[in-house]
């Protein structure tokens, strides 16, 4: 459990920084998404899970 919450707070620290240090970039990528269809966005969605997965399988 405490891995998975290090985890999630890694993930936060991450996506922080990178607001932080694009954010004119995340808007353009906000814009992006609310123009894509939900089909496209949940296949964004779940290529990033699978590639986050096989990144966890790769490194354990």
């Amino acid at each position: 459990m405490k891995e998975l919450l290090l985890a999630l707070c890694l993930a936060m620290v991450l996506e922080g920084l990178i607001y932080a240090l694009f954010p004119n970039g995340m808007r353009r990528l906000m814009q992006v998404f609310l123009e894509a269809s939900e089909a496209a966005i949940r296949l964004t969605g779940l290529g990033a899970a699978a590639v986050g997965l096989g990144l966890i399988w790769l490194i354990r």
